[in-house]
């Protein structure tokens, strides 16, 4: 008798929850989607939920669950770390410093990782289109250790505690694997593998909709040998890339 006053309470709770004003506001649902540029590959899974604001509902704001899937051929990685990007001129649109002093480049013949981060969303409502922004804050990444080619005007690894060896020749050929942790924090300042993305939806149907778009992934590599010089073993690929995906909604 307990067991079923404890499910009709638990019931009542859900019910009650379901017709409450905060309830009524949310929408949620999946993107199943892929980002896709020249020799770059990013199919992702993704789930938000958002809190419609206002009596409209014009705009809405909320999180974003994504977990996206790196492939990268004949990519280049440049150094990462801000201190020693500062005063530098930025990077262009297919990731290389427009200013290239100090700056070294690993070149991988294949990349891959998958990360997982928790993001931020935000959205107008326009009716059937819905146009709208995501940005990854925090997460995790995993990946296969690759082989990578290091471009090093004064860089050197040490060999044991007295010896460090110059990145040329054979020597040049380093092992590397993606930074675990994603930290969005800001500019050169951010670490990992992390996505940020524009969009437009049209929903088809109450249970369908397309959505384009246009995103920008950084990923991040970590050198097996750190350059003792510039004291440094992150390298930072940035790619633009196509976004098509299929919105299935759950509620709304």
């Amino acid at each position: 008798m307990k067991k079923i006053l404890l499910a009709a309470c638990l019931l009542g709770a859900v019910s009650s929850f379901a017709q409450s004003p905060v309830s009524a506001r949310l929408s949620s649902g999946y993107d199943l989607g892929m980002a896709y540029s020249t020799d770059r590959y990013n199919p992702s899974f993704q789930y938000y939920q958002l809190l419609n604001i206002g009596s409209r509902k014009l705009i809405s704001l909320g999180w974003n669950f994504r977990v996206g899937a790196f492939y990268g051929d004949n990519i280049n990685y440049y150094t990462a770390p801000a201190r020693l990007t500062r005063g530098k001129s930025g990077f262009g649109a297919l990731g290389a410093p427009l200013i290239e002093d100090n700056i070294d480049r690993v070149r991988f013949d294949y990349a891959t990782m998958t990360s997982a981060n928790i993001g931020i969303r935000g959205q107008i409502n326009l009716g059937r289109v819905e146009i709208g922004a995501t940005a990854d804050l925090v997460g995790l990444t995993l990946g296969r250790t690759r082989i990578g080619r290091v471009s090093s005007a004064n860089g050197r690894y040490r060999i044991d505690s007295v010896t460090t060896r110059a990145f040329t020749g054979v020597y040049a050929e380093q092992s590397a694997r993606p930074t675990r942790l994603n930290a969005q924090l800001l500019g050169d300042n951010a670490m990992g593998t992390l996505s940020t993305e524009v969009y437009a939806r049209v929903r088809i149907s109450q249970r369908v909709g397309i959505k384009v778009g246009y995103q920008w992934l950084t990923s991040e590599m970590r050198l097996s040998n750190r350059d003792v010089v510039a004291d440094n073993d992150r390298y930072r690929n940035r790619s633009g890339m196509a976004y098509l995906a299929v919105t299935l909604p759950i509620f709304q």
